[in-house]
């Protein structure tokens, strides 16, 4: 099993973090007795801090809270509760909607990118993972080690020590071409007088973690916090427990033991042999019996090259948005609805839309639910690290493919101007021999070896409503470069291939427009948000 880096606190500080965190030395671990804001807040701050979730309770939120009512707790040893009245409701009766009541903020640390996008999976839980914008990887661990996933099966096999030395190369690599690439950015975009030096810097080192992201292999660690209701995490429990991978099936065990010291009877199914063991038998057994007859067929062959492809739309689509529009807003049956539409004009059409969608101040103005009754189905070839951001939208119908490196791997085209490229494919080529090395063998564990800069392919299904939320947030001028174009091009075969005219125009906080520094405008909103508090 891997051995996890676990942490060192002090005498007066576990004093403190026993009272509300379940478990003080592993990477998994339950909040309790804290304020909802207080858990948020820090959920929202662990995103982008290397910090752990129980060191940056204690550097930046202790000092603000109330803890003396807390002394006599002991989180750690679980939580005593009366859940009899679950156990005959939810147990014995099988109620799943009372697990829906009960929720749970899990810290999720040390995990693999591979692991983190099996985490995050379910639509009905909140996530924040750790970004590769704001954290560097170049620093080691506590241990004097990288940041990366050490799967016992490849260390234990002859393949362990390459894996380890290949690893430590392309940290190496990532970590000379950092600084590098920071000082070529503030040559080429210079501070100007309308931005503090705080700002500044925040927009030139997030360009530059953008830049070098791709050279982190899917090993790399990250935390994820995650909120969710009994039911979720009974669900994605058993779906981990069915993975081929060590990691994911251990994490589970690591989840569940934590859990149950806030929410036992909620997954109390999730080890019954008839219950919860057999759902994760028939999940495994579906996908390993599904996988041999894919296998069967014979093998495609893989062009590289980054696409958007819109695969499948209703032409009539806009019909159908108008007919939701009227049935909701009238006493009409949709048969009826449906015969108005027909007869309508152009001009007509427009009006309906253009009432339905009015006047939206700012991109978080959505229309209704009328907007949910066409769907866009499109087949995408990204690099990782553009897919990492957009499997987060998870309320669509997003599926993807094995991690490899058949697709190929783009290369920033910063990099190339800073003249670092030769050293970027070179770490790129090693992430692809090990990845080959490995696949012969092991090929679910050779998904480690692969570089974020290596291209996969998903589907991702929606209907217009999630479109427009989709492609206006990862449009924006802020994003990375990758993500915008799946985005801008997304909008451009809505309006140009599916013929949804309307539906494209709705979508008036698109954003085509071209910048050097992604996040120095938002980086200076911060700023004056900052400056305003402390007045």
């Amino acid at each position: 099993m891997h051995q996890y880096v676990s942490e060192e606190f002090d005498e007066s500080e576990v004093a403190i973090l026993r009272r509300y965190f379940t478990n003080l030395e592993g990477p998994v671990f339950a909040l309790v007795n804290l304020p909802e804001v207080v858990k948020g807040a820090l959920f929202a701050r662990y995103s982008r801090s290397s910090k752990s979730l129980r060191r940056l309770f204690l550097d930046e939120f202790v000092g603000d809270l109330d803890l003396t009512g807390d002394a006599s707790i002991d989180a750690t040893i679980g939580l005593d509760r009366a859940d009899e009245l679950y156990q005959k409701v939810f147990f014995e009766y099988g109620d799943d909607s009372v697990a829906q009541l009960g929720g749970v903020h899990l810290a999720c640390e040390q995990s693999s990118n591979v692991l983190t996008k099996v985490l995050e999976w379910g639509r009905i839980m909140s996530y924040l993972e750790q970004s590769t914008r704001y954290m560097g990887y170049d620093k080691r661990l506590s241990n004097g080690h990288y940041r990366f996933y050490r799967d016992s099966r490849i260390l234990e096999s002859r393949y362990g020590a390459r894996y380890v030395g290949e690893m430590d190369r392309m940290f190496d690599t990532y970590a000379e071409l950092l600084p590098q690439l920071t000082e070529w950015l503030s040559k080429r975009y210079p501070k100007t007088p309308d931005d503090t030096d705080f700002a500044y810097r925040q927009a030139i080192r997030a360009k530059a973690l953008d830049a070098v992201r791709g050279l982190l292999p899917a090993s790399a660690l990250s935390n994820v916090g995650i909120y969710g209701s009994g039911q979720a995490y009974e669900a994605l429990l058993l779906r981990m427990r069915a993975h081929p991978l060590d990691e994911v099936r251990q994490y589970s065990d690591m989840m569940l033991t934590e859990l149950s010291k806030v929410i036992p009877s909620f997954l109390r199914r999730v080890e019954v042999a008839d219950r919860g063991v057999r759902w994760s038998e028939y999940l495994r057994d579906t996908k390993s019996s599904t996988a041999a007859l894919v296998a069967s067929l014979e093998p495609a062959t893989d062009e590289e090259g980054e696409y958007v492809t819109l695969l499948d739309f209703d032409p009539e689509g806009e019909d159908r948005i108008l007919e939701a529009i009227i049935f909701a807003n009238s006493t009409m049956s949709h048969a009826d609805a449906s015969r108005r539409v027909a007869a309508m004009s152009a001009d007509d059409r427009r009006r309906f839309f253009d009432a339905y969608v009015g006047e939206r101040s700012n991109r978080r103005h959505r229309p209704g639910r009328a907007f949910e009754r066409t769907d866009y189905r499109f087949e995408l070839v990204t690099d990782y690290g553009a897919f990492r951001d957009l499997q987060r939208h998870r309320l669509l119908t997003v599926e993807w493919q094995p991690l490899s490196t058949t697709l190929g791997f783009d290369i920033p085209e910063i990099v190339t101007e800073a003249g670092l490229e030769a050293p970027y494919i070179s770490s790129l080529e090693r992430s692809r021999d090990l990845y080959e090395t490995l696949h012969e063998e092991m090929p679910e564990h050779a998904q480690y070896a692969v570089a974020l800069a290596f291209r996969i392919r998903y589907v991702m299904q929606m209907n217009a409503r999630e479109a427009m939320h989709l492609i206006e947030l990862r449009s924006g001028p802020q994003g990375h470069p990758s993500y915008r174009r799946v985005a801008q091009e997304m909008h451009r075969l809505i309006g140009e291939q599916a013929g949804h005219h309307l539906v494209a125009d709705a979508m008036s906080y698109v954003d085509y427009s071209t910048t050097d520094l992604e996040r120095l405008a938002s980086e200076r909103a911060a700023e004056r948000a900052r400056q305003r508090a402390q007045i």
